[in-house]
């Protein structure tokens, strides 16, 4: 069994690792991450059209977010799991290659079953991030990264009406930085930031704010659920199907412009001005039960989604690379070297 994406240093790389540990429960399986440089990515996928002619094809192969066509003909099963804001229309034409489209959102199963596709609701999952070692302070925190989609401009326009709103710290990529905060109450920390700080940061804050105009799937919403945060977030699909009103709050939003097979969904400064003040009305049991509550969905989504990932791939029998082992995984020389720590991932 193959999983193949784009080994991009953040999201789509913690993708492909989770993926490859859940099923390897059962199966042998390659993971395959493609970089940025099309020549090298050309060559990578040459080597795997060559290896099934010398060994045979695979006998199923899952394509996470991207589609590298050539490599469709390298399994005799093909399988999508999709991001719909992310998927590009030329991609459209290839859908009836797939056998299954795997979706991480029921916002997904609808998108792609209106294009005529068999569609699976597998969910999906984020690693725990808790640390209860770590004291908890009534502040606030949003995890930017490298998306552009995740409403940090309204966050901040939000902490920049209030100096006498508590500290709120923002984490994103000195390119996506478009305007840096200088405010008393604002740690607006820009460019790398190791995984040991981002996971401290992400137990020592109490509130998370996640006004994400469009998602996949929300690994910074999931994370801040496995953290016991009081987690904020916009009331659309897929970031309202993580968070409901029994385990954070929902921001009200309008939709905008298309993105992919998606829409984004814009909050506005004033919906989270009034989420700020009535979480900040909030006693601590208050807070502590949203917390919890959040954290026990979290776990329960994770525990779903292994079993039904586990059980798409259920009677599909041990993949030996048609005898070869180790051939699929060559291909993982292609990508850039490991890194202890990596950017903040675009979530």
């Amino acid at each position: 069994m193959r999983v193949i994406t784009r080994d991009n240093g953040a999201g789509l790389s913690r993708d492909l690792r989770l993926i490859g540990d859940v099923l390897r429960h059962g199966h042998e399986v390659a993971t395959v991450g493609l970089g940025n440089s099309r020549l090298r990515n050309r060559l990578a996928q040459w080597r795997l059209c060559l290896a099934t002619r010398l060994a045979g094809p695979v006998d199923a192969q899952l394509s996470v977010e991207r589609i590298y066509e050539p490599v469709l003909a390298t399994a005799r099963s093909n399988l999508l799991m999709p991001n719909p804001e992310w998927f590009r229309p030329s991609w459209t034409a290839l859908l009836p290659r797939f056998d299954r489209v795997l979706c991480k959102s029921r916002h997904a199963v609808e998108i792609f079953q209106r294009l005529g596709c068999a569609t699976t609701y597998t969910g999906f999952t984020s690693a725990d991030r808790l640390d209860r070692a770590v004291p908890r302070e009534r502040a606030f925190f949003h995890l930017a990264g490298r998306s552009s989609a995740k409403g940090t401009q309204v966050v901040l326009e939000a902490w920049r009406r209030h100096p006498e709103w508590p500290r709120l710290t923002v984490v994103q990529c000195a390119r996506k930085a478009r305007l840096r905060v200088s405010a008393a109450n604002v740690d607006h920390r820009v460019g790398h930031l190791d995984d040991d700080e981002l996971r401290r940061l992400q137990n020592a804050h109490r509130f998370h704010l996640c006004p994400s105009e469009a998602e996949g799937y929300g690994h910074y919403i999931a994370e801040a659920m496995s953290v016991e945060a009081v987690v904020i977030t916009t009331d659309a699909a897929p970031m309202n199907e993580l968070v409901g009103p029994e385990c954070g709050l929902l921001l009200p939003c309008r939709p905008g412009e298309r993105l992919g097979l998606d829409v984004r969904h814009h909050v506005d400064v004033e919906a989270v001005e009034a989420a700020v003040m009535q979480v900040l009305a909030m006693d601590e049991a208050a807070c502590a039960r949203l917390g919890e509550a959040a954290r026990a969905r979290f776990l329960e989504n994770d525990r779903a989604f292994r079993m039904r990932l586990q059980a798409v791939f259920a009677a599909q029998p041990r993949v030996r690379h048609g005898g070869r082992p180790g051939v699929a995984d060559a291909i993982i020389a292609w990508r850039r070297p490991a890194s202890p720590s990596l950017p903040p991932p675009d979530r």
